[in-house]
């Protein structure tokens, strides 16, 4: 098995409270909400494994996240992919490690760091990562778009 680590950096005028709240902490309710291909995210066990159902005619049924970390005194969440259509028959998990920082005028920077963990001895491409990349950005512009539209929704 193989790492394959990428770090990003994303800025936004939405205050890190805020984005960390709609992106973490309410992400159940909020992302269906927004985005019409997720069916719903739904808790199982304890609640630290969260099941992202897609509706029917998706390219992707599902993707299942273990969440490890929730820490939102520092604003700062790490979880992993282990399981859904995104991974296929090559990656074994993708681990996530977010933080959210104050940054400008009440905005904030999102740093963010992805270890891609390939079975066997698989080599990541660059152009994967970069079309998972783009897709998390899709998600992260949407949200961003609501609560800069809705300046009281999590204030």
């Amino acid at each position: 098995m193989g790492v394959t680590t990428y770090t990003h950096e994303t800025t936004t005028p939405v205050a890190p409270t805020r984005l960390f709240k709609a992106l973490v902490v309410d992400s159940d309710i909020l992302i269906p909400k927004l985005m019409p291909q997720v069916k719903n995210i739904e808790a199982e066990g304890d609640g630290s494994i969260k099941k992202m159902n897609f509706v029917e005619g998706s390219p992707i049924k599902y993707l299942k996240h273990k969440i490890h970390v929730v820490d939102d005194k520092n604003l700062v969440t790490k979880y992993s992919m282990i399981e859904g259509d995104v991974l296929g028959d090559k990656l074994e998990s993708i681990s996530y490690d977010l933080k959210f920082e104050a940054h400008g005028n009440g905005g904030c920077v999102c740093k963010s760091i992805t270890e891609y963990h390939t079975k066997g001895d698989y080599v990541l491409k660059d152009e994967e990562h970069n079309e998972g990349q783009k897709q998390g950005m899709e998600l992260f512009k949407i949200v961003e778009a609501y609560l800069l539209e809705n300046p009281t929704v999590y204030a």
